[in-house]
């Protein structure tokens, strides 16, 4: 393995890792977990039984994507349990899992300390669009965790007035860069690597296949998964392209839901490796392809989704369904035989389809918009390969295919900021 494969595989296990959660309470459990890991040290007490009060700051962001998402194991919705549960169970040595140690004891405990208004949200006065600052009081002395940029990545933490790490958090640019990644070179790298060094990629089946599973058997949110594959009227039929929109669905249906099992995320989100790996799994489970070819499908759907979200930035008000959704389909496009051209040509439909797609934030909706973006991936794949491209004079198509994907990041970033403010306006005030 050369060095730039060694960047490239880094840029991997640094953007696709397990999340137990939607990742934007998950982060402020994060926060507040180690603050409160902080005041253990310092004094000891036993944290589920510890009179906490507890204070979080976030991004506007956080915000629209926690009020409404279910919480994993406590059948509640919000930031309030969430910070509660950080509190009394969070372990911020396991990152995006904090809540692994998650058990009925600790969701009773949560629960009073919601009860109890022990918990209190505000908005952060920040220009990180990813933002949260976690102060836990007990018996009197006060420490401080602050996230910033990535869900996972703690920049400062305080006890009392003391800092205890301060680290400058190296701005979106950072934390969303992709090594000047093309899609040429993600093309290349996919099929060329050692098998034996992307096979870990196959973790993305390992976690998110059960999840899908379990969206199948249980009751959770909207059912969508469930309502497609068990299509009574025969609209959908015995297709891949409804097969590989309910399985997808299905594992956003519990994981909005507050499903206890983990998904594995694509940038910082849960539903984003989702819907980047499940169409590529369903179409490899349908049509008997080995593990090999799927782990270089996957290894090429996670960069260009990866490379597409640099762009963007962690959190904006396009919806990550868009971003991961183009990553599946240039993955399937490969797995049926697409060259580079074709999978260009996949991207430049994707982009000229669902493009505009809003994020109202994370709920059990957000099933819906993943079923709609697998629809269109597939759509764009079979249009690719029928040598069909949406043309480079329409809308925000160019004919060089990095311009294309600046051009997408552009539109989500910068012209969707407004709407962004809108949906948050529009969330906090019903």
């Amino acid at each position: 393995m050369n060095a730039r494969e060694e960047q490239i595989i880094g840029l991997i296990h640094r953007e696709v890792k397990p999340a137990l959660g939607c990742t934007e309470p998950i982060a402020v459990a994060l926060a507040v977990a180690k603050a409160a890991e902080i005041l253990e040290a310092d004094s000891e007490y036993d944290r589920r039984k510890a009179d906490y009060r507890i204070k979080v700051a976030v991004s506007g962001n956080i915000l629209k994507n926690g009020i409404g998402v279910g919480i994993p194991g406590t059948g509640m919705t919000g930031l309030h349990i969430a910070a509660a549960l950080g509190a009394v169970c969070g372990r911020s040595d396991l990152g995006l899992e904090v809540l692994g140690g998650l058990d009925d004891d600790a969701v009773a405990r949560a629960k009073r300390l919601v009860e109890a208004k022990a918990t209190d949200i505000s908005i952060a006065d920040t220009d990180h669009k990813l933002y949260v600052s976690a102060e836990v009081t007990v018996d009197g002395r006060t420490a401080t965790a602050v996230i910033e940029d990535s869900h996972d990545k703690i920049v400062k933490t305080m006890l009392g007035e003391k800092v205890l790490s301060d680290s400058e958090s190296g701005g979106v640019e950072e934390e969303t860069g992709d090594y000047g990644l093309t899609v040429r070179e993600i093309l290349d790298f996919a099929t060329s690597a050692a098998f034996d060094d992307i096979e870990f990629i196959l973790d993305d089946r390992r976690l998110n296949m059960p999840l899908a599973k379990e969206g199948m058997q249980g009751n959770y949110g909207l059912c969508v998964g469930r309502t497609i594959l068990n299509d009574r009227s025969g609209l959908f039929g015995d297709h891949f392209m409804a097969y590989a929109m309910a399985m997808t669905a299905a594992a956003s249906d519990a994981r909005m839901a507050g499903c206890t099992l983990p998904a594995m995320s694509n940038s910082g989100s849960g539903n984003q490796g989702i819907t980047v790996s499940m169409p590529v799994i369903a179409y490899a489970e349908r049509y008997g392809i080995d593990d090999e070819r799927l782990a270089r499908a996957l290894i090429i759907s996670n960069l260009v989704a990866i490379h597409i979200k640099s762009y963007l930035g962690p959190l904006s008000a396009l919806c990550g369904c868009v971003v991961a959704s183009t990553g599946s389909a240039c993955g399937i496009t490969w797995l049926m035989g697409g060259d580079y051209p074709q999978i260009c040509a996949t991207i430049k439909n994707m982009s000229g389809s669902i493009t505009g797609m809003v994020c109202d934030g994370a709920k059990v909706g957000c099933a819906m918009k993943v079923a709609s973006g697998v629809s269109s991936a597939i759509q764009s794949a079979m249009l690719s390969l029928d040598g069909q491209c949406v043309s480079e004079h329409d809308g925000i198509i160019d004919r060089d295919i990095e311009q294309t994907i600046q051009n997408l990041g552009r539109v989500g970033s910068v012209g969707m900021e407004q709407t962004d403010e809108v949906i948050l306006d529009i969330m906090v005030c019903k």
